[in-house]
């Protein structure tokens, strides 16, 4: 048997096991109850460095963009 056929079987075989075994074992690592935290502040990064915008709008104005609006219809009756 020369080289490559030994390798390719090697490969195909003791290889890809173990490869699954590192696979399965990094994914259960991944999960496991202890690591919460880290997977809580891991996805988290994104909006680490945001601030909340202040709010300068009293929203007292009649026609003010900043208040909270509902949605209401005027003038209809309910249906």
């Amino acid at each position: 048997m020369d080289t490559y056929s030994l390798l390719r079987q090697i490969a195909d075989s003791w290889v890809l096991l173990a490869m699954f075994i590192f696979f399965a074992g990094v994914a259960v690592f991944a999960f496991l109850p202890s690591q919460r935290a880290a997977r809580e502040d891991a996805s988290m990064i994104p909006f680490r460095n945001d601030t909340i915008p202040e709010k300068t709008c009293k929203g007292t104005c009649k026609t003010c963009a900043c208040k909270d609006s509902e949605f209401k219809l005027e003038g209809q009756a309910d249906v």
